[in-house]
């Protein structure tokens, strides 16, 4: 292998060696425990969004210097296809005279000559340069063969983390549209996981996708009075993911939707209602309201109420400063 060529591979190994252990799969994010207490396990959702953040930077600059790379091993190529087209033309001329006189032997030199001495010189000249091209032209072809490899060998590299690329910018995207979809840092103080469990869907939904109204007809499981079926199967759904504190639906009076039956409010504690005072309490508000704000389509929610911040499907995270500024329980009401 030539020595220019020699400078070209080195780097190109070290960059696929490199690319093998880039281009694994982004690291899994644990299944949460929405029931707020923290373990080794769960991965908070700014923790995510650090590491995409990170991954994403070093795929950019790795991809860039694999272009500047693959630019440079171009360069190579050009200059091994330059010189081979220099050297073609005279290493075919004498390959021709080769084939017309033959290599250099008693015969030839009794014939087309009159000083022996002459021809012999001349013969030797013609053996030897042949000899020579010959050996510069297949060491051109062999440095133009390899370059061309690795070339080619680069262009999958530069391909392959062009994919790697769009993935991080993917996961960046996704984990920044996570962190808005549950109010950002500030209303959760980063004390949420990244993923929430998958609901079922809710009952009473047509064709089209609306939500058909319902009545108070299902026994409420918190209180004496009576909830609609969809809001039933949202506390289900609720407690089946690991949300299992003190809850409360149904309440008479007022115009909103716990007299209706479409309305819970679930609280930080295992009973009564006080707020968060620690990671643990804001953890399970924070958990308990990604998981009904990412859940909203398939469960039917209205809107979700927690820790001054109020949630709309249509409209998203803003301020609220109703009654209760909701930081000892988080509120659901549903269509």
């Amino acid at each position: 292998m030539t020595a220019p060529l020699r400078r070209w591979l080195t780097p190109v190994v070290a960059v696929i060696t490199a690319l093998a252990i880039f281009s694994g799969s982004a690291p899994a994010m644990a299944q949460p425990r929405p029931s707020g207490h923290e373990d080794g396990d769960s991965k908070l959702l700014n923790d995510v969004i650090e590491t995409t953040n990170r991954n994403f930077t070093q795929a950019q600059n790795k991809l860039e210097k694999s272009k500047k790379r693959q630019l440079q091993l171009d360069l190579e190529v050009r200059r091994a296809q330059s010189e081979l087209d220099r050297l073609a033309p005279q290493v075919g001329q004498i390959a021709a005279q080769s084939y017309r006189s033959g290599r250099i032997g008693a015969m030839a030199m009794l014939l087309d000559s009159d000083q022996p001495d002459s021809f012999v010189k001349r013969a030797q000249a013609l053996d030897e340069l042949n000899m020579v091209n010959a050996r510069k032209l297949a060491e051109v072809q062999e440095v133009k063969d390899e370059a061309a490899e690795a070339k080619e060998q680069l262009d999958a590299e530069v391909t392959e983390q062009q994919k790697q690329h769009a993935l991080m910018a993917k996961q960046k995207r996704d984990a920044e549209k996570s962190l808005a979809l549950v109010g950002g840092t500030g209303l959760t103080g980063g004390l949420v996981v990244a993923e929430s469990p998958v609901a079922k869907v809710a009952p009473g939904r047509d064709s089209n996708g609306n939500w058909r109204p319902q009545g108070c007809t299902e026994n409420d499981p918190t209180t004496s009075g009576c909830i609609t079926p969809r809001t039933l199967h949202m506390y289900k759904e609720v407690k089946r993911a690991g949300f299992d504190r003190f809850v409360g639906c149904y309440r008479p009076g007022g115009p909103w939707e716990h007299p209706k039956g479409r309305a819970c409010d679930w609280s930080l504690q295992n009973r009564g209602f006080s707020p968060w005072h620690n990671n643990d309490t804001r953890m399970y508000g924070n958990n308990l309201t990604a998981f009904l704000v990412r859940n909203a389509d398939r469960l039917g929610v209205y809107y979700v109420i927690w820790n001054r911040q109020i949630w709309f499907p249509a409209t998203g995270w803003s301020s609220y400063s109703g009654p209760s500024n909701h930081t000892d329980h988080v509120h659901v009401s549903l269509l």
